[in-house]
């Protein structure tokens, strides 16, 4: 099923890695553990814009069966429970904090795969109101890729989005209809290109006030070396957003990547993995267009065993 041409919202997906992913501009402390019993602990702390949170998780795996708790730091307690294959081709998921249970609201999930050949059904709702769930299908074909969402309510929304295509070259739409106003409140159209060396995304969204178009080039065999650029017109406002970026891969454990954009705003990235699953990362921005003011610093460090 992940052979098809995947949905609208994934086109531009690889050509914007180099500009967007990891680029933070805040403080993370994230350290994991886990036992062959089958329990994970996990603490993450993070400070973002003067603004300090931490909390502490920890997860228990048996089987089709896992249990999950996390404490943060104003002392609110909340559990999943995850139960796959409570049925055939079935997975049940529900979350809460206890302050919400004592309130008897629970966040509910029930997945249904395979329901027909390449489908799957996700309904999802709070107990006891089922009128603020959702029900979302999804079917993924080699060749064409459709996937509707409709909200479980008096006067529901309808989200629907599809995509035709192979990998390789692929065509998408899609629109949100509001059944109270019958009209098409949101549609966005696009198109996306893709080769082992490059990538390619035009899409016309915002009920055709936006046009976005994204390009991505790896420029070796071995994938060391990417740039990419991304480009953003809004037609209502005459303004047009551009950045250019890239990475380059020094081995197996060093990554540094830098973005520019009209702004004047430089970033840059420094990722370097210390183990198999534990990394460090550095990020910076400048703006180039106002050198008296004090550069932004983000700091991020992950130790997995």
């Amino acid at each position: 099923m992940k052979k098809g041409p995947g949905l609208l919202s994934s086109f531009g997906k690889k050509s914007k890695e180099p500009l967007t992913k990891d680029y933070r501009l805040d403080q993370k402390f994230s350290i994991s553990t886990a036992s062959v019993a089958g329990v994970a602990l996990r603490s993450t702390a993070t400070n973002k814009d003067g603004v300090s949170t931490v909390d502490v998780g920890a997860v228990f795996k048996s089987k089709n069966t896992s249990i999950g708790v996390k404490i943060d730091e104003q002392s609110t307690i909340s559990l999943t429970f995850v139960l796959k294959k409570i049925v055939p081709l079935t997975n049940f998921v529900a979350s809460f904090n206890l302050r919400d249970f004592e309130s008897g609201k629970i966040a509910t999930t029930l997945t249904f795969t395979e329901i027909a050949p390449s489908t799957n059904a996700i309904a999802s709702f709070q107990l006891p109101n089922f009128r603020s769930g959702k029900l979302k299908v999804q079917y993924f074909h080699h060749h064409a890729t459709l996937a509707s969402t409709l909200a479980l309510n008096q006067a529901p929304c309808i989200n629907v989005s599809a995509t035709i295509g192979t990998p390789t070259f692929a065509m998408g739409a899609k629109a949100a209809y509001e059944t109270t106003s019958t009209k098409l409140i949101n549609f966005a159209v696009g198109i996306n290109f893709n080769r082992p060396d490059s990538t390619a995304s035009l899409v016309l969204c915002d009920n055709g006030d936006t046009i976005r178009a994204f390009y991505g080039h790896r420029f070796d065999v071995s994938k060391k070396t990417a740039t990419a650029v991304g480009i953003t017109r809004r037609l209502s406002t005459n303004e047009t957003d551009v950045v250019v970026g890239g990475c380059y891969v020094f081995d197996d454990q060093t990554l540094v990547k830098a973005r520019l954009d009209n702004c004047g705003k430089l970033g840059a990235v420094w990722q370097h993995r210390l183990i198999r699953r534990s990394l460090v990362s550095l990020s910076s921005e400048l703006d180039t267009k106002a050198l008296h003011k004090t550069p932004k610093f983000g700091l991020a460090l992950v130790l997995k065993p």
